[in-house]
């Protein structure tokens, strides 16, 4: 870890000169150049002086941060079952997000688990073949292209009406698959 440059970045961050942090810190404004230029390492009693003049803790300096991951390819997928059906997990780690993506893969008369009322909501965008949306009082038939918005509320599940294989993009948010 580069520490003087991390510095620098506080600094500006909080619109800071470098005469502004050394008075805050009762430090040099060359000491600070030094430092930020990573001429010199500071004391861990120094460090936490400019730390605390910034606003953070030695923590919060030092913990790692993760770039949130964007792009997702085929490789970063995994496969699990729901019911008769393949599941392909489309975003890593979904569950820490507010929505999960899934694309079901439905064979022959295949039908998913039945999914029972939660808070939340249902997306599905038929990608390949034909299905039956079922709740507890309606039927829909759905065929490729087209697509349902069901509130979680609502008991359902989804069920192969198709010579082959069927496919659905299915989003669900909060993320509870």
């Amino acid at each position: 870890m580069e520490i003087g440059s991390k510095i620098r970045q506080l600094r500006l961050q909080r619109d800071l000169t470098q005469e502004e942090l050394a008075n805050r810190t009762e430090l040099t404004k060359g000491y600070i150049s030094q430092l930020e230029n990573d001429l010199c390492s500071p004391s861990i009693a120094t460090l936490k002086d400019i730390l605390d003049a910034l606003g953070i803790s030695l923590q919060e300096f030092f913990a790692e941060t993760k770039e949130e991951k964007i792009v997702f390819t085929p490789l970063d997928y995994f496969q699990s079952t729901n019911g008769d059906c393949e599941v392909t997990w489309l975003v890593a780690n979904s569950q820490k997000n507010e929505m999960e993506q899934i694309v079901l893969t439905l064979p022959i008369d295949g039908q998913s688990e039945v999914r029972l009322p939660f808070e939340g909501e249902e997306f599905g965008y038929v990608l390949e073949g034909k299905i039956i949306l079922k709740t507890k009082n309606e039927v829909y038939k759905l065929k490729k292209g087209d697509c349902f918005a069901i509130d979680g509320k609502k008991e359902h599940f989804i069920k192969n009406n198709n010579n082959g294989k069927s496919k659905v993009l299915w989003v669900t948010t909060p993320s509870n698959f």
